[in-house]
């Protein structure tokens, strides 16, 4: 793909920049491309790190995080996403065909298809979801902590995925196609 966004090279980054890129590779061992891409506006980066992080400490498991990434990714179409989410989720536990399920909206506990039932209303209804699919939600015992972050995952999963969608990032991950 065509890059429309050139990346930011971390051993070239200066200031903030360079913090926030070196931050990425201790952590995880490398910069993907699309932090390193993101990185062109250290605001937008410094902003998806810290709702990541806030969220990766919430009271949602990684492996429904993971699920949600997934269900969100293959709505939006964002391959970069989906690479790098199959990637993610295999290291959150989820099994080959939980990661499949979990692209198509569906999961094996009760609670985790509840959520995913959730994220498609959301998705679908641009957050305007009915009473009726919030009391489903609640009645398969999703509280509201768990509603308003899952929330915030739809919304920072869409971040990501238009992000990677206008930029054309480069996949740096297994390559996983959008077409099931």
């Amino acid at each position: 793909m065509s890059r429309r966004i050139s990346p930011v090279d971390p051993t070239l980054a200066q200031g903030p920049v360079k913090d926030l890129l070196g931050s990425i590779k201790a952590k995880i061992g490398m910069v993907p491309n699309a932090f390193k891409t993101m990185a062109q506006a250290p605001a937008l980066l410094e902003g998806y790190l810290s709702l990541s992080g806030a969220l990766s400490k919430g009271v949602l498991p990684a492996s429904i995080r993971e699920q949600i990434a997934l269900t969100v990714s293959q709505a939006n179409r964002c391959e970069y996403c989906l690479s790098a989410h199959t990637l993610t989720a295999r290291h959150a536990g989820l099994k080959p065909d939980q990661i499949t399920d979990a692209r198509q909206g569906k999961a094996e506990d009760p609670k985790a298809q509840a959520v995913l039932n959730l994220v498609h209303n959301i998705l679908e209804r641009r957050g305007d979801i009915s009473d009726e699919q919030l009391s489903d939600a609640r009645k398969a015992g999703v509280g509201d902590s768990e509603i308003s972050e899952v929330v915030g995952n739809v919304a920072l999963m869409t971040l990501t995925n238009y992000f990677n969608q206008v930029v054309r990032t480069d996949i740096d991950f297994p390559r996983v196609l959008v077409a099931m």
